[in-house]
């Protein structure tokens, strides 16, 4: 597939050929409090969606909250040598639809745009990610540190002046999958698998897209890198 590099966004095709053309990967570690909501977002807001659990050998119920959703496609693959990129790599490679949406287990979607005007973003976008809202204990707090990214505006190649690179965040992230066949997140990383891909798809001329007309309930959780000063 190729990529053009130009600013102007086709027409979108016909929704109802694309409703159920979207992968959703789920990344789990003993997150039985929140997946639920999780699984139950994506079903709410899509057609038939193929969901892919990766499991990093959860002690908790987490699994078990899956398995209560069987009335949809939901498959399981459990992952021992955990890192972000190689969980995220493992789910694209066993996706069958065109389009990927990498979610937290512990967000909530409550919020997108058509899934046929993602397919034409990424077109033009090797990523498009959406706004988050941080929950801390039912709370929507203020948007600071992390958060403070997640702005109002749109933007190409969001750049932290926090982090001091390019900003890209995998918690509620859509891509195309024949493209990350061919561009994998790289598994060394323990964290931020996810800017460092920003910063090497940046460095070939590629363009990735925030939007904050869709969002996610990014809810609070006690070992979340994200949640920097709070608990």
């Amino acid at each position: 597939m190729i990529f053009k590099q130009v600013n102007k966004i086709q027409e979108p095709i016909m929704q109802e050929d694309l409703m159920d053309n979207i992968s959703v990967i789920i990344r789990n570690r003993n997150e039985a409090e929140y997946i639920g909501f999780s699984i139950q977002s994506v079903i709410d807001h899509y057609k038939d969606p193929e969901i892919i659990i990766i499991d990093n050998e959860s002690t908790d119920d987490s699994l078990k909250v899956v398995s209560l959703f069987d009335n949809c496609d939901i498959k399981t693959y459990t992952l021992s040598k955990y890192t972000p990129g190689k969980a995220i790599n493992l789910g694209v490679k066993h996706a069958t639809r065109d389009n990927i949406l990498v979610l937290s287990a512990h967000c909530q979607i409550n919020k997108v745009i058509s899934l046929d005007k993602i397919s034409n973003y990424l077109k033009d976008y090797v990523a498009v990610m959406g706004n988050q809202i941080p929950i801390h204990r039912g709370n929507k707090i203020t948007k600071r540190y992390i958060w403070s990214h997640f702005g109002n505006k749109i933007e190409e190649n969001l750049f932290s002046t926090i982090e001091n690179r390019y900003f890209l965040h995998n918690a509620f992230c859509y891509y195309n999958k024949d493209f990350l066949l061919n561009n994998p997140f790289d598994e060394r990383y323990w964290g931020k698998e996810d800017r460092h891909w920003a910063i090497k798809m940046v460095g070939k001329n590629y363009k990735y897209l925030y939007t904050p007309k869709m969002s996610v309930n990014h809810f609070w959780t006690t070992n979340g890198a994200t949640w920097k000063g709070l608990g």
